[in-house]
Protein backbone atom coordinates (compact mmCIF):
# COMPACT_ATOMS: atom_id res chain seq x y z
CA UNK A 1 0.00 0.00 0.00
CA UNK A 2 1.13 3.28 -1.00
CA UNK A 3 1.80 5.74 1.69
CA UNK A 4 0.16 9.36 1.38
CA UNK A 5 1.20 12.46 2.65
CA UNK A 6 -0.10 15.37 3.39
CA UNK A 7 -0.37 18.38 0.36
CA UNK A 8 2.62 20.61 1.00
CA UNK A 9 2.47 23.78 1.90
CA UNK A 10 3.72 26.77 0.13
CA UNK A 11 6.89 29.17 2.15
CA UNK A 12 6.59 32.07 1.09
CA UNK A 13 2.69 32.07 1.67
CA UNK A 14 2.98 30.71 5.33
CA UNK A 15 5.62 33.35 5.88
CA UNK A 16 2.95 36.10 3.93
CA UNK A 17 6.20 37.02 1.58
CA UNK A 18 5.22 38.76 -1.86
CA UNK A 19 8.52 38.90 -2.80
CA UNK A 20 11.58 37.18 -3.45
CA UNK A 21 14.79 39.00 -3.95
CA UNK A 22 17.30 37.87 -6.04
CA UNK A 23 20.24 39.34 -4.11
CA UNK A 24 19.18 36.54 -1.45
CA UNK A 25 21.68 33.84 -2.27
CA UNK A 26 20.50 31.83 0.57
CA UNK A 27 16.63 31.20 -0.32
CA UNK A 28 17.90 30.69 -4.08
CA UNK A 29 20.28 28.13 -3.36
CA UNK A 30 17.51 25.65 -0.95
CA UNK A 31 15.52 25.64 -4.59
CA UNK A 32 18.32 24.58 -7.06
CA UNK A 33 19.45 20.84 -6.98
CA UNK A 34 23.24 20.57 -6.77
CA UNK A 35 23.56 20.60 -10.58
CA UNK A 36 21.99 23.86 -10.67
CA UNK A 37 18.65 23.10 -11.93
CA UNK A 38 15.48 25.03 -10.53
CA UNK A 39 13.57 22.32 -8.06
CA UNK A 40 9.95 21.67 -9.56
CA UNK A 41 7.12 22.99 -8.16
CA UNK A 42 5.53 19.23 -7.42
CA UNK A 43 9.05 18.77 -5.19
CA UNK A 44 9.29 21.86 -2.65
CA UNK A 45 5.27 22.50 -2.43
CA UNK A 46 5.75 26.15 -3.81
CA UNK A 47 1.96 27.50 -4.93
CA UNK A 48 2.60 28.67 -9.27
CA UNK A 49 2.26 32.13 -8.47
CA UNK A 50 5.73 31.69 -6.26
CA UNK A 51 7.50 29.17 -8.05
CA UNK A 52 7.26 31.82 -11.42
CA UNK A 53 8.53 34.42 -8.46
CA UNK A 54 10.79 32.34 -8.08
CA UNK A 55 11.91 31.30 -11.31
CA UNK A 56 12.45 34.63 -12.41
CA UNK A 57 14.73 35.31 -9.29
CA UNK A 58 17.02 32.65 -9.74
CA UNK A 59 16.99 33.81 -13.51
CA UNK A 60 18.45 37.03 -12.57
CA UNK A 61 20.79 36.08 -9.68
CA UNK A 62 22.31 33.53 -12.26
CA UNK A 63 22.80 36.54 -15.05
CA UNK A 64 24.66 38.70 -12.34
CA UNK A 65 26.72 35.85 -11.39
CA UNK A 66 25.21 35.28 -7.56
CA UNK A 67 23.98 31.56 -8.32
CA UNK A 68 26.08 29.32 -10.60
CA UNK A 69 24.65 28.02 -13.92
CA UNK A 70 26.11 25.25 -12.58
CA UNK A 71 28.24 23.12 -9.86
CA UNK A 72 31.66 23.19 -10.24
CA UNK A 73 31.66 19.78 -9.64
CA UNK A 74 29.63 18.69 -12.82
CA UNK A 75 31.78 20.57 -15.42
Amino acid sequence: MAVVRGKKICRFCENKINYINYKDERILKRFTNERGKIIPRRVTGNCAMHQRKLTTAIKRGRVLAIVAFESESYR
